[in-house]
């Protein structure tokens, strides 16, 4: 069902979830996602997780706004009271998203006391109610993002009881962070690094799940890796490697989907980004809004070092435009 509905919008033969970059607080904002789409044409994105209460007593349009070369796009919602996630749901879908995604696995101690994240793992119940909720205010996917366990509540039987709860309601993809979550004792932090990546879990769940997506997220560094995953899940989805090293994405289209088309250089990136920097300059927005994101565009070439301090220390000042930019990009080998 998943690939038909994007196919109706898109006509792209393939399941969007095959490859994703993470959501990131803080990072995937518009302008890091219209940046990573300049990258691939394929790979689904996903906002930063959004929390029911932004949306519905928030600036919509600031929290939601995106551009239509972003698709196709995904929805992360934080939240746990099934009637406010369906009502967001709902109002994303008019907004044009192509999924909306439960964030059931974020550990931070703001998500807990919100009564959303990784707590919920603790609630198959609730969440089956939200997903059944959510899956009747909308006709786009509505997918779970979560991880294998938390706390003490780590044992397999305890996360197939949840995945199959909520699979009842109606999720039919689910992305798992391989790794379980500390609710207390550990920062969000640690939580990305410390406990111990379980892939054999994710790829048990596939197998005893066969009727549904399962994505694996977690410690995944390069398409070499993806690609032998996918061998055994349906998707990979990738967080901090894209960001910090984010060229990885140009090579995903024709290394994870088989798409044909030459591969765009950096700086043909580079220079492909400049009419949107122009239009969002020209609408308010500061260049290092944007050019935060393209730090680590040229990891590993030489000169990367210094155009990353380049923009540091310029793209920040009042009245700094594209050239600022074009300047970086001279000290390119």
């Amino acid at each position: 069902m998943l690939e038909a509905v994007y196919n109706k919008k898109y006509t792209r033969k393939y399941s969007p979830h095959r490859f994703s970059v993470a959501p990131m607080l803080d990072w995937t904002d518009r302008h890091c996602r219209y940046f990573h789409r300049l990258l691939s044409s394929h790979a689904l994105l996903y906002t930063e997780m959004v929390t029911t209460g932004a949306i519905l007593h928030g600036n919509q349009q600031r929290h939601l706004q995106f551009n239509p070369a972003e698709h196709p796009l995904a929805l992360q919602l934080g939240g746990s009271d099934p009637a406010d996630l369906a009502l967001c749901a709902k109002i994303g879908a008019d907004f044009g998203y192509d999924e909306i995604n439960l964030n059931v696995g974020c550990p931070s101690d703001r998500v807990q006391n919100g009564r959303f994240g990784a707590c919920l793992m603790a609630q198959p119940e609730l969440v089956a109610d939200c997903v059944a909720e959510m899956r009747q205010a909308v006709q786009i996917p509505v997918t779970v993002k979560s991880r294998i366990g938390i706390d003490d509540m780590d044992s397999y039987q305890e996360l197939t009881n949840f995945i199959a709860q909520v699979a009842a309601a109606g999720c039919e993809t689910f992305i798992v962070h391989a790794r379980k979550a500390w609710l207390s004792g550990l920062s969000p932090k640690q939580n990305r690094d410390i406990p111990p990546l379980r892939y054999d879990v994710v790829q048990q769940l596939k197998q005893d799940f066969p009727q549904l997506a399962i994505v694996i997220n977690g410690g995944i560094l390069t398409l070499e890796a993806a690609q032998e995953l996918l061998q055994e899940l349906d998707g990979v989805m990738l967080g901090r490697e894209i960001y910090h090293n984010p060229y990885l994405l140009a090579q995903v289209d024709a290394q994870i989907f088989n798409a044909a088309g030459p591969l765009k250089s950096r700086h043909e990136i580079v220079l492909a980004l400049q009419p949107y920097i122009e239009q969002q300059l020209q609408v308010g927005e500061r260049l290092n809004s944007i050019t935060r994101h393209m730090l680590g565009l040229f990891h590993g070439v030489d000169g990367a070092r210094l155009w990353r301090r380049h923009l540091s220390e310029n793209a920040n000042k009042k009245g700094a435009d594209q050239r600022v930019l074009m300047q970086a990009l001279e000290f390119i080998a």
